[in-house]
């Protein structure tokens, strides 16, 4: 078991443990109440058979939200289950009235804070305005020596500070579990780049030394060829020039293969990447496919350009826009944080863009805009000549 599945099994125990204290609270409740004679069993019977639905369907729920799904329908069932397991049981928040709370700790998940201030507060009222059905069959006084008034004021205190506290414990614990996951997958997008980054500069030392020499070495044997006199010797110089060029031929071919780069695969990583250091990323791509010649180029240029992202800016959002038209390809990586050096400070990565771009006979700017934000743009015309 990795370390992912372990924060995922111990948030589940955890989202699990409010079920286990309703049903331990119903037992001691219903215990209680048989021991003076107040049980009344065609309440009860109801409420154990509501609770048990409940129950289940909540378990149903806990895996769909760890799963970053919102069950509404569910949860609304649910919401249903939980008011009638706790109006027929009494409604006492150490009671069967737990069952309310238990809802509200998954309600507020998954939704913005102020909508779960809301449910929150809903949840209170209805679960204070259901305490006072029970009370004439004994179920919500049971074992309190209270009169109407006091209990009644009691178990509104009690449920509000459950309302409070239960779910703001959930929430902490699933954002615990959700920062996990994406440390997780960051770490894995950052460990893709950091290999293609080693297949880049292994490709570019293998062309520059291994290539190089090559080069060299087809080049004195052509030499030779042509300044021997004797048949024999032209032939086997001329064997090893041939092998040469092919050698280097193959050489470029295995070079090219590690630099060329998949551009979906490439926007997919750097998006995992942005996303774990806690940037917004927004990628818009096109209906149409780039030609083979341009994607390449443009995931270069988005990998250099998110690079500059993470190392020279305060961003909190990033969208990634290609746009492919009839005459021309283009690229834009927009960022809000742009810092008033960034323009001086991005290197030798984005003179190396340039020149791919050139090769192909486009163009790239990258400035702030004035406002905060930094544009990176990528123009390729087309078609491309040759």
């Amino acid at each position: 078991m990795n370390e992912i599945e372990r924060a995922r099994r111990t948030t589940w125990q955890v989202l699990v443990s409010g079920f286990v204290a309703l049903w331990v609270l119903i037992a001691v409740s219903v215990m209680t109440a048989a021991q003076k004679d107040l049980l009344v069993w065609w309440r009860v019977v109801p409420a154990l058979v509501t609770a048990i639905a409940f129950t289940w369907l909540c378990l149903r729920i806990i895996d769909a939200l760890l799963n970053r799904r919102y069950p509404t329908r569910w949860m609304v069932v649910a919401a249903v289950l939980a008011v009638i397991t706790a109006g027929l049981g009494g409604a006492d928040a150490v009671g069967w009235g737990w069952a309310i709370v238990c809802w509200l700790s998954l309600a507020t998940l998954e939704v913005p804070r102020h909508r779960a201030y809301l449910i929150a507060a809903g949840t209170w009222l209805v679960g204070s305005a259901l305490f006072p059905l029970g009370w004439e069959t004994g179920l919500a006084a049971v074992g309190f020596d209270l009169t109407m008034g006091a209990a009644l004021f009691f178990n509104t205190l009690v449920l509000g500070v459950l309302c409070w506290v239960q779910p703001v414990s959930n929430r902490i614990w699933v954002w615990i579990w959700q920062l996990a996951v994406e440390a997780h997958q960051g770490r894995a997008a950052h460990t893709k780049l950091a290999v293609a980054e080693e297949r880049l500069r292994f490709s570019r030392d293998l062309h520059d030394l291994v290539g190089h020499q090559l080069s060299a070495i087809a080049v004195k044997t052509d030499l030779a060829v042509r300044l021997s006199d004797m048949d024999a010797a032209k032939a086997e110089m001329a064997e090893v020039n041939r092998l040469t060029r092919k050698a280097l031929k193959e050489l470029r071919q295995a070079v090219r293969g590690y630099r060329e780069l998949d551009l979906t695969a490439e926007l997919n990583s750097v998006k995992g990447v942005l996303e774990a250091a806690g940037v917004r990323c927004e990628v818009r791509l096109p209906h149409r496919e780039l030609p083979d010649e341009v994607g390449p180029v443009f995931a270069y240029a988005v990998r250099e350009a998110v690079t500059n992202v993470l190392k020279h800016s305060t961003a909190t959002s990033c969208e990634i826009t290609i746009r492919l038209a009839g005459h021309e390809a283009e690229l834009s990586v927009r960022n809000d944080g742009a810092a008033r050096q960034q323009a001086l400070d991005l290197g030798s990565g984005l003179a190396g863009m340039r020149e791919r771009l050139g090769a192909l006979g486009g163009e790239m700017t990258a400035n702030p805009t004035g406002d905060g934000q930094f544009v990176l743009r990528a123009v390729v015309s087309l078609p491309l000549s040759g």
